[in-house]
């Protein structure tokens, strides 16, 4: 799977103390077991709840395509909320 992302953006939550890490770190969640569902329709964009370094977290994303084939465009992240939680508890 390949991802795109702003590194800006990416260096941003990696600052912020309640997020505390970057896209890089945020693949993680795709190597682990995950929950998936669609957030919205316009703009059509995916949250992903699952492990990042010992820490449930929660990933919006976009699948986007270019001449390669598709790609996940890393939108943003957070730890995920306990209604997240016990999502993810349910359902992965």
């Amino acid at each position: 799977m390949r991802f795109r992302f702003s590194k800006a953006k990416s260096e941003s939550l990696r600052r912020n103390p309640k997020r505390g890490i970057g896209f890089e770190e945020a693949q993680e969640i795709f190597e682990h077991p995950y929950y998936q569902d669609q957030r919205s329709d316009d703009p059509e964009q995916y949250r992903a709840i699952g492990w990042v370094a010992g820490r449930l977290f929660t990933l919006i994303f976009a699948i986007r395509e270019d001449r390669f084939g598709e790609y996940c465009r890393l939108v943003t992240l957070w730890p995920s909320t306990r209604q997240e939680r016990q999502l993810y508890e349910a359902n992965a």
